[in-house]
């Protein structure tokens, strides 16, 4: 990703410039996994959304991954959130309660 803003890209002194590469700094959830559903935008196809892991990308993918397997439906990880196809709340809820984690739903 490039970040634009305030970024030289070409003077007249010494031509093109390069444009620097800056990482993406996610912070760490707060320990609370977050599901909501959502259609926005979908066409009013619905999908549940999780967020509040740690958005690791390796681990999200392994996470979404089992997750698509319990819920025998297909899913994305983009932006460090998982996007589970269908209302799978309960599922996913009944998943990371398994494994210990503090699960809220949100967003009605």
């Amino acid at each position: 990703m490039y970040h634009d803003k305030k970024c030289i890209v070409f003077s007249t002194e010494t031509e093109q410039i390069k444009k620097q590469k800056l990482g993406l700094q996610h912070e760490k959830g707060d320990g609370i996994i977050r599901i909501q559903r959502q259609t926005k935008g979908r066409k009013g196809k619905g999908v549940c959304v999780i967020t509040g892991l740690d958005p690791n990308n390796t681990h999200l993918k392994l996470v979404a991954a089992e997750l698509k397997k319990v819920c025998g439906c297909g899913g994305t990880v983009k932006g460090g959130v998982i996007e589970i196809q269908g209302d799978k709340r309960n599922q996913i809820k009944a998943y990371f309660e398994k494994k210990d984690y503090n699960v809220k739903f949100t967003g009605g």
